[in-house]
């Protein structure tokens, strides 16, 4: 076919009447750039289809002059033609791009590892020459500004710029999927050339580093230029885009149709909807049913509050998982990671820096300077974080935690970079207790390797332990070894893919109210709990429940609620709350002195027995100093404190512990002052 004939074929194609409608609707939009899709070119003329894979530019060049044939308003000139649905052939990776690509209509698929800003760039140039006034255009289509050789007259070199047309271009630098790639390859990176509407601020969020692309391009070659100023005979490789579509989409973006609302709505009534989600979960992970129904309460969320003073309050659970080696920690992670729409999986441990999980100041290969490279927590907004590993992590690494867990922001402040980015994520984390397994005669508060101000940011925490129990073991292993003689046994009644639908359908559009009787449940449960137990004021309280829980308590009861679909939080979603609230300070928050439970066990890892000693141990060392004088024996304090209840053993632990404070020192042996 020779142009004439191409742009005849596809005027042809798009006067159809699907594809005239298609530009007709961008038209009155106000878009200027159609999609086709390319199955259906395919299926109206196979030769122009096998054309614009062999020559692009030509092709697409030839689609854009068809366009301006019909009859539309002038606001819709310079109308791009977009690529959408490449056949699998033209599927290239990366790492395979050779010369024989060059030229040629690809996809590729990738991470946006960096991003410059929105640039113009210039298009076309008109020159007038000075001597006869004679007007010059030229397009600039390669990387170098062309200026006119000579002109008409004989004139050469000098001439005037007029006018030039410009539009907006941006760079990215896309690097490849680590699924695509084998043991241990090294994930290439290539140049990729964005244009006009590809970065229009609607489509420009697609293109955040980090985010997962489709780019359909046009592989093309760029000359090196050596130091000396002469031209190499190596080329660079870039990708000049024609569209670009995200793989990965957050709770917001998940585009549902019509059919599939009226399937999520027709489940949100089953009387069994809340079993039947739960057992969609993770099905081929055993038990664990109280844990399950927790992340189907964290998938959906809660309701975020803006108030008028600015002040704002998380509606993301976060969850924080103790267990066993072998329990099935990681292997839940990587489930919701799947399950989430837009979930990120963190291996944890020593690989994960503070940079990698927040932000990090890189120097930019583009501009120059120094520009902000964002890292998992952020990468994940409006989706779902699971770091497995939390506890092998460096102190440092994760303090930087702190923020990102209950401001929902990260701010840097490096090398003249001084940012806050919104980091509204769900964090699902996993940790080994202290000594690799649980020790059954010590308390699981002390034996998770966190500090108290970390742990505190999480709405639920859930001990799992691995003990031998003949009825459980016999059922999980039947389950475990049935998986392994048939992979695909386990079938549940809802699909991962529309478990995801429904999740995204909630998120978007239900924003449930707490009715009275909801409040009045939680109100009533949180008083009861706090003030169970009077006791002297000289003696310290337990504090079964702070106001941090009672937050994590409204976040619960609206996620139930939104499974249901539901505007209102009634009294049962309160209660369903409550009890999965309860059922974790039971486990991990009970005293093992006084049996009550104690969230201060948690949260500032001294339980009230132990304040409790410790202040009596304080009030005998001042009644002591008054009589004895400000050194004291330690057998003094010792027999007193046994006159008073307390244990030789327990006194010495307060005195050890008051020295380690810098409350007490020992200016001889045996005997103690106050600093």
């Amino acid at each position: 076919m020779d142009a004439v004939q191409i742009i005849g074929r596809i005027e042809e194609f798009l006067s159809g009447e699907l594809y005239r409608r298609k530009i007709l609707k961008a038209v009155t939009k106000g878009k200027n750039f159609l999609v086709v899709d390319f199955a259906d070119l395919v299926k109206f003329d196979h030769e122009l289809a096998e054309i614009l894979l062999e020559d692009p530019e030509e092709t697409i060049k030839a689609a854009e002059l068809a366009v301006e044939n019909f009859d539309f308003p002038a606001e819709a000139r310079n109308f791009r033609i977009r690529f959408s649905n490449l056949p699998e052939s033209q599927h290239v990776l990366i790492k395979d791009i050779r010369a024989e690509h060059i030229g040629k209509f690809l996809t590729f698929d990738g991470l946006v590892r960096q991003k410059s800003d929105v640039r113009p760039q210039v298009t076309s140039v008109r020159f007038e020459c000075p001597a006869c006034g004679n007007i010059i255009p030229v397009l600039q289509l390669e990387q170098q500004f062309r200026e006119p050789s000579r002109c008409s007259c004989g004139r050469k070199g000098k001439f005037r710029i007029i006018s030039k047309a410009l539009v907006d271009a941006q760079m990215i630098v896309l690097e490849e999927v680590l699924e695509l790639l084998e043991g241990g390859e090294q994930p290439k990176r290539m140049n990729i050339f964005l244009k006009e509407d590809l970065v229009s601020p609607l489509t420009e969020k697609y293109t955040n580093p980090g985010s997962k692309i489709r780019v359909t391009g046009i592989v093309k070659e760029v000359q090196k230029v050596l130091r000396t100023g002469t031209k190499s005979t190596t080329y660079d490789l870039l990708i000049e885009s024609n569209y670009v579509v995200p793989l990965e989409e957050d709770y917001y973006e998940t585009t549902i149709s019509p059919e599939e609302e009226l399937q999520i709505k027709e489940l949100s009534q089953n009387p069994r909807v809340y079993e039947l989600l739960i057992a969609s979960v993770a099905p081929s992970i055993f038990g664990y049913d109280e844990i399950k129904e927790a992340l189907l309460l964290q998938l959906m969320g809660s309701v975020r509050k803006e108030r008028s003073d600015k002040m704002s309050t998380r509606g993301d659970l976060h969850i924080l998982l103790v267990g066993d080696p072998g329990s099935g920690k990681s292997q839940l992670l990587k489930r919701i990671s799947q399950v989430s729409p837009k979930g990120r999986y963190i291996g944890g441990g020593r690989g994960v820096s503070a940079a990698g999980l927040t932000a990090a100041v890189v120097r930019d290969e583009f501009l120059g300077g120094w520009s902000l490279e964002a890292g998992a927590l952020v990468l994940t907004n409006n989706g779902l974080c699971c770091i497995d590993e939390i506890d092998k992590m460096t102190v440092e690494d994760r303090n930087a935690m702190h923020e990102a867990l209950e401001q929902q922001t990260v701010s840097i402040s490096k090398a003249n970079v001084h940012a806050t980015l919104n980091a509204r994520t769900s964090v699902l984390a996993a940790a080994n207790p202290k000594f690799g397994r649980f020790d059954p005669f010590s308390t699981i508060a002390e034996q998770i390797d966190m500090p108290p101000t970390l742990i505190n940011r999480f709405d639920l925490i859930f001990p799992i332990k691995d003990l031998p129990d003949e009825i459980k073991d016999e059922r999980a292993a039947r389950h475990i070894l049935r998986l392994h003689q048939s992979p695909d046994v386990i079938e549940t009644d809802i699909s991962t893919a529309f478990l995801k639908k429904y999740i995204a359908y909630a998120r978007q559009n239900i924003r449930p109210e707490i009715t009275d009787g909801a409040l009045l449940e939680i109100k009533d449960f949180y008083v009861q709990m706090r003030n169970q137990q009077l006791q002297d004021e000289r003696v310290a309280r337990t504090i079964p429940i702070s106001p941090r829980q009672l937050e994590a308590l409204v976040r619960l009861s609206e996620a139930s609620a939104k499974i249901r679909l539901a505007d209102k939080v009634t009294r049962k979603d309160s209660r369903r709350a409550i009890k999965l609230l309860t059922y974790c300070l039971s486990q991990i928050g009970r005293d093992p002195i006084t049996g009550a439970i104690d969230i201060d066990r948690i949260t500032t890892g001294i339980p009230a027995s132990q304040r409790d000693r410790i202040f009596t141990v304080r009030d005998i060392i001042n009644e002591l100093e008054q009589s004895i004088g400000k050194i004291i024996p330690i057998d003094a304090i010792q027999k007193e404190a046994v006159n008073r209840g307390m244990k030789e053993e327990d006194v010495e632990e307060v005195i050890e512990r008051l020295k380690r404070t810098g409350d007490l020192y020992e200016p001889r042996r045996d005997h103690i002052s106050r600093v």
